[in-house]
């Protein structure tokens, strides 16, 4: 079973991470959760509150689930993964320092493997330096994030350049994964 490999640490999104965790294994992909450790992560969600008495000019993050790491970055073999699934949330802003992640990543880019980001994900993406002339979305607020990254951002749900698959936020999820998987069949199959 191809392997994808998801990135994620404390205050990682629940729907950017746990939509993809279980929907690739249904078409025969096997995810692997890395962390900067292996170890036991926070979750959150990260929403405008619909009905708030005083309205959030930002998203609001409160706790979700847990979620189990299996490895830590700095022993990950990007040569065993078919594909990236890097989550939003609050995390890539802290896992945009860490060097073991930034080289895993730029291994998808530079071979060509299919890589899928949504929401705050751009942020690992652009330290990382790997969306240099491209074309993404994500997150309005973390536009500047894929400018600063030499990309050209676009306020669109989904947009796939080369091998990158990007999406805004969580309600993407069915379209940014149903683009993946048929980027990884392409790739593995």
């Amino acid at each position: 079973m191809p392997k994808i490999l998801m990135p994620i640490g404390d205050a990682t999104e629940v729907l950017d991470t746990m939509y993809p965790y279980f929907r690739l294994p249904e078409d025969g992909y096997e995810v692997v959760v890395a962390g900067p450790e292996a170890r036991l992560y926070h979750m959150v969600t990260h929403e405008i509150p619909p009905n708030s008495d005083v309205p959030w000019d930002i998203t609001q993050e409160r706790p979700g689930y847990h979620i189990q790491a299996e490895i830590a970055f700095r022993d990950v073999d990007p040569t065993e993964y078919a594909g990236l699934f890097i989550s939003g949330g609050r995390a890539p802003e802290y896992l945009r320092y860490d060097q073991d992640l930034l080289k895993t990543t730029r291994h998808f880019f530079e071979t060509g493997k299919p890589v899928a980001s949504v929401c705050h994900g751009i942020e690992i993406l652009t330290a990382a330096d790997c969306i240099q002339g491209k074309t993404v979305t994500t997150v309005p607020k973390c536009a500047l994030d894929a400018e600063q990254g030499g990309a050209t951002y676009v306020d669109e749900a989904v947009v796939t350049d080369g091998n990158l698959v990007t999406a805004g936020i969580w309600m993407n999820n069915t379209q940014l994964l149903k683009k993946f998987i048929e980027m990884l069949n392409a790739a593995t199959k």
